[in-house]
């Protein structure tokens, strides 16, 4: 890349001349500046809520436990019903007059 770089100014600089160089230059080392300052920001949120993560007495939230699959009910074995009872079982009923 530094060297793709080092291209496109010299290819800048000998087709429009020297100032147009320099304002390549300053615009890409200050899109530089601003993505290397923005690495090493912090996003605000804390990361700990009291003390200092290596501290062994800081205090921490509880853990709970939640079963992903504790609505479960198993289908198996199921008898099966005759197609035409199931079938009326989920038919809507019949509209009166028509």
């Amino acid at each position: 890349m530094l060297s793709h770089l080092g291209a496109r100014l010299a290819a800048v600089a000998t087709r429009r001349g020297r100032r147009t160089q320099l304002y390549f230059l300053t615009r890409t080392a200050a899109v530089l500046a601003a993505a290397l300052l923005a690495g090493c920001m912090s996003d605000g949120r804390q990361t700990v809520a009291a003390g200092h993560p290596a501290d062994p007495s800081a205090r921490t939230a509880g853990v709970g436990y939640r079963s992903t699959i504790a609505p479960y009910d198993s289908l198996r074995p199921a008898t099966p019903l005759p197609w035409r009872e199931r079938n009326d079982g989920v038919t809507p009923p019949a509209k009166p007059n028509q």
